[in-house]
Formats: structure tokens, C-alpha cells, sequence
């Protein structure tokens, strides 16, 4: 009975997370195509591509799966795991470790729509384990 709580209140959020998904991927990649100017080209990828990312590695897009893929990437661990991997590679540019420009606002770029949606995942991450957690009782 609880799996069955928990797919349910996973599956009822998934289309959603599929439209994100497919926005800011759509989004993400039509910076490529497309010149909007310096903010659009410089900063828009940097935003859209870890927050797509995040939706990606945590399945929200697709129905619940129970399995080591989905225990690991738990909000906590893919937000931490998302926030190592940009920060160092602006660490790297910063070092001039590869040819790249380094700059301080891509940080904050990487995080603008990466971190309202890991609110909102652990929100319903959250209640859905709580939930499932007074089904024992």
C-alpha cells in the first residue's frame, strides 16, 4: 500500500515535470539557434541546463521507478551533486585550466531555476514520504 501511495503521488506530478522538462530543454537549445543577444546567448544555457538536468536524473519526468538509480538521486544528493559540478567548472575556468572565460554571474545563472526546483521536488518528495510514513502507523 505505501509503493502504491508513493507511485501515485509521483505519477500525478510527472506530466508536469515532463513539460518543464521539454521547455527548458526547448529553451536551452534554441540558444544555439537563435541570437537573442548577449544575456540570451551567455547566460539562458547556463540557467535552463542544470534545472533540465535535475528533472532528467531524478525521473520526475517519467512514471515511479523503484530502483538504485532513484534511491541515489535523492533531491538533496542531485541538488549537492549539481552545485559541485557547476561550481567547478567555473573553478576550472576561473584557473584557466581549459580555454573558457570565467564568469562570477554564471553562478548564479546555474542556480536561478535549479534551485526553486529542488524546492519544489523536495517539497513533494517530503510530503509524499511523510505520507507514506503515517500509512505505517
Amino acid at each position: 500500500m505505501e509503493k502504491e501511495n508513493i507511485k501515485r503521488r509521483h505519477d500525478k506530478y510527472a506530466p508536469f515535470w515532463a513539460l518543464a522538462l521539454i521547455v527548458l530543454g526547448g529553451i536551452g537549445l534554441a540558444t544555439v539557434w537563435i541570437d537573442l543577444g548577449s544575456f540570451w546567448k551567455g547566460y539562458v544555457l547556463d540557467m535552463t541546463g542544470p534545472a533540465w538536468n535535475y528533472i532528467l536524473f531524478r525521473g520526475l519526468y517519467t512514471e515511479y521507478a523503484d530502483n538504485f538509480w532513484t534511491r541515489f538521486f535523492t533531491p538533496n544528493r542531485t541538488l549537492i551533486i549539481f552545485l559541485i559540478v557547476c561550481f567547478g567548472i567555473e573553478t576550472l575556468q576561473y584557473f584557466k585550466i581549459y580555454n573558457s572565460t570565467f564568469d562570477l554571474w554564471d553562478l548564479l545563472a546555474y542556480i536561478s531555476i535549479l534551485v526553486p526546483l529542488y524546492f519544489i521536488d523536495s517539497g513533494i518528495y517530503r510530503k509524499t514520504k511523510k505520507y507514506a510514513t503515517q500509512q505505517k502507523i
